[in-house]
């Protein structure tokens, strides 16, 4: 549930549900489409083909050398959404996140080259937890439950990794901050 393929969609799912917009439901169902086969179906096929062409040797990409192709190809991907749904009128806020999410990665990238293996999972709900934070203040809406309830949620994963012994404190705590500190940075200086 708290995948780091999965959290786009629930985040556009909520934000559909929680931001006033202009478009009908089968609008939003296209575009719900659109970013699940995007953000989830695309890197799971990914990640199959990866697994065997043994580029990875698992689906957990555990070595900074295994993440760093499928790293890559999301950022691409996950800029090449942006674009896209930018473009649509009333869905610049969206486009946005996934400018946020590409940046997000970029810095994870970036951090490899410090043998840092930041967490995804925690980047994504980072990046969640800030695009509501942003929303609230853009809309001036009470989005402060569903930020409770992110932090709550990324608490809880944060815990779960550090038990599962997938990431170091520092990995998990890095990957949060970029997450939250990226949809800020794209809202306020794009």
């Amino acid at each position: 549930m708290l995948h780091p393929i999965v959290i786009p969609t629930i985040g556009v799912l909520l934000y559909f549900i929680l931001i006033p917009n202009v478009f009908n439901s089968d609008q939003r169902l296209a575009v719900l489409g659109l970013i699940f086969a995007t953000t989830y179906i695309v890197p799971l096929a990914v990640l199959i083909l990866f697994k065997r062409l043994k580029l990875i040797k698992s689906f957990k990409a555990d070595t900074i050398g295994e993440r760093k192709v499928p790293i890559a190809m999301m950022i691409v991907l996950f800029y090449l959404l942006g674009n896209t749904i930018k473009g649509i009128p009333n869905l610049t806020d969206i486009g946005l996140l996934f400018y946020a999410t590409t940046l997000g990665l970029v810095c994870v990238y970036i951090l490899f080259s410090f043998k840092l293996k930041t967490s995804i999972h925690l980047l994504s709900l980072g990046i969640t937890t800030g695009f509501f934070f942003v929303l609230n203040a853009i809309y001036n809406k009470n989005l402060i439950a569903v930020i409770i309830c992110s932090l709550l949620l990324s608490g809880i994963l944060a815990s779960a990794r550090l038990y599962l012994k997938a990431h170091t404190q520092t990995e998990v705590y890095l990957g949060f901050i970029l997450g939250f500190l990226s949809p800020i940075i794209v809202f306020y200086f794009l």
